[in-house]
């Protein structure tokens, strides 16, 4: 088992963008089985790789006792939306109500680089779309309404782990062309 740090809230590499991963090697199933592992262990619903540092398209879920994974990710929302409550593993102990789609079509590759499409809905949509955005730098409090947010802020700011002082940051076993760093 290789459980890796999960960043946290004011980490700059939950805010980046990451990259399209190119290399469908020993590295990238590394990452997959580090991230299952982290995600599993925490527990989660999903962890993407900027959540343990690597700046790459990689994300896991573990909705309803499936564990999977998605390189490259490029969504299909419905139109019909779901609200729920989500939280976030680099959020600890915050769950606000949050507005998704209620069905996802995900397109992207599996860890040999063969091509996959994911359709789920609620649960696993919820995840898809959460963990997706992670990719892009988007954390699900950038999607709450003015009002919850700013409660999201407020509570952030109480929580025991705000101000922690930042993980010292190593090099990425990963390739990580230079992001995450």
């Amino acid at each position: 088992m290789a459980l890796q740090p999960i960043r946290l809230f004011g980490d700059p590499i939950l805010r980046k963008p990451a990259i399209e991963v190119v290399d469908f090697d020993k590295e990238l199933r590394t990452l997959v089985k580090d991230l299952t592992d982290t995600m599993l262990d925490a527990p989660g619903a999903g962890l993407a790789a900027p959540q343990i540092g690597v700046g790459l398209r990689v994300f896991t879920w573990y909705v309803d006792g499936e564990v999977g994974h998605l390189v490259n990710p490029d969504l299909t929302l419905s139109e019909e939306i779901q609200d729920g409550d989500e939280g976030c593993l680099s959020l600890p102990d915050l769950v606000f109500d949050c507005r998704r789609a209620r069905s996802v079509a995900a397109r992207g590759f599996d860890l040999h680089g063969e091509p996959v499409v994911i359709e789920g809905s609620d649960l696993l949509a919820r995840a898809i779309q959460h963990e997706t955005d992670h990719l892009d730098g988007v954390l699900f409090i950038d999607r709450l309404d003015p009002a919850a947010r700013k409660a999201a802020m407020k509570q952030i700011r109480e929580s025991e782990w705000f101000g922690l002082e930042k993980p010292t940051v190593k090099l990425s076993p990963h390739r990580t062309h230079g992001f995450g760093i």
